[in-house]
């Protein structure tokens, strides 16, 4: 049973999930809307809307913190220097999930994920 478990495995090691969700971020990031399937894409909104709270105090400490989650200094500078300044007075809800298809291969449920 899954009675208060913290998150979803989508059946991978925690050293392949956690690089996956940081890979899926640095391409939110860089591009604003993705596709992938929607249990990733609800695991990957909490990533992302983490790191843009931490993102909206613009100081070298949040430089060095969403730098060690993202390791990608392009998409660190963009997160800080044009994402997060959007959501100063936003409490929460960077991020949007609309499903979209049923993926033919497999009949996996597919979903864009975009900042708001």
């Amino acid at each position: 049973m899954r009675h208060k478990h913290g998150y979803r495995k989508l059946n991978r090691t925690s050293s392949h999930r956690k690089a996956l969700l940081k890979n899926m971020a640095i391409a939110i990031i860089t591009r604003e809307k993705i596709e992938t399937t929607v249990p990733k894409a609800k695991e990957l909104r909490r990533y992302i809307e983490r790191l843009v709270t931490t993102a909206r105090n613009a100081d070298l400490n949040t430089h060095r913190a969403v730098f060690a989650a993202l390791q990608d200094k392009e998409a660190t500078k963009k997160l800080i220097n044009e994402i997060a300044p959007k959501y100063e007075s936003r409490n929460g809800g960077y991020t949007s999930i609309v499903k979209t298809r049923i993926r033919r291969g497999d009949a996996t449920a597919m979903a864009f994920i975009s900042f708001v």
